[in-house]
C-alpha cells in the first residue's frame, strides 16, 4: 500500500488490498487507514465468508468486492483496487487503453475489461466485479478506478503499474496522432508466450 501511495496510484483514502493467506483466510487493507503510513497491525484479517478476525478494524468499504473475487475464482491470491489518475480517467471516457503499444504492456495487462458503473462498496458492484474476475485479471471500474489480480501482490502492482504507463502512452500517441501499434500477427505470439 505504501508502494502505491509512493507511486501516486492511490490517494491517502483510496484503494484496497488484500491477500489470501490461506484457503479461507485474507488480509485486507482497513477503512478510514492513511495509506501511505500503514502499519503491519493496521491490516485486517477476515475469513472468507466474511468474519472480521479483527474486530479493532473496520474492514475496507469493499470487502464483499474482494471476498467475491476470492470465492469464485480459486487462482486470485492477490488483489489491487486503486485510482491511478490515468488508468482512472479512462474509466470515465468512452476510450479504452491501448495495451497493444508495447510488447511489455500487452504481455503484463493483455486487454483490461471494462465493468459498467456500481455504486462504490455496494453488492451490486461486488457482484459484477467477481464476475468480471473469471473473465480478465485488469479490470476498468467505469467512472471509480482500476482492479488488478495475481498470484502474489508484486504480480497484481505490477499490472496495475503497467497499466498507468500504458494508459499515459494512449494519451500521448493520440495526441501526436502518429500511432504505431503491434500487429495482429505480433500480439498472438506475445498472448501465446504471456496470457
Amino acid at each position: 500500500m505504501k508502494r502505491l501511495y509512493r507511486k501516486g496510484l492511490t490517494t491517502t483514502s483510496g484503494g484496497n488490498i488484500s491477500l489470501r493467506v490461506y484457503d479461507e483466510v485474507i488480509v485486507i487493507t482497513p477503512s478510514a487507514t492513511d495509506k501511505g503510513m500503514m502499519k503491519w497491525k493496521e491490516v485486517g484479517i477476515m475469513t472468507i465468508d466474511g468474519e472480521n478476525l479483527t474486530p479493532g478494524l473496520k474492514p475496507s468499504i469493499e470487502h464483499a468486492l474482494h471476498l467475491g473475487i476470492y470465492k469464485k475464482n480459486k487462482k486470485v491470491k492477490a488483489i489491487i483496487h486503486a485510482h491511478p489518475v490515468i488508468a482512472s480517467s479512462f474509466t470515465a471516457m468512452e476510450h479504452t487503453i491501448d495495451t497493444s503499444l508495447t510488447a511489455e504492456a500487452r504481455a503484463v495487462c493483455g486487454e483490461p475489461r471494462f465493468v459498467a458503473y456500481a455504486l462504490m462498496g455496494s453488492a451490486e458492484l461486488a457482484e459484477v466485479v467477481a464476475d468480471n474476475s473469471t473473465e480478465a485479471d485488469i479490470l476498468l471500474l467505469e467512472n471509480h478506478g482500476v482492479l488488478t489480480t495475481g498470484k502474489s501482490l508484486l504480480h497484481a502492482f505490477d499490472k496495475l503499474e503497467v497499466l498507468e504507463n500504458a494508459a499515459k502512452m494512449t494519451l500521448i500517441v493520440n495526441m501526436t496522432g502518429k500511432k504505431s501499434t503491434l500487429n495482429k500477427s505480433q500480439i498472438r505470439e506475445i498472448d501465446r508466450l504471456f496470457r
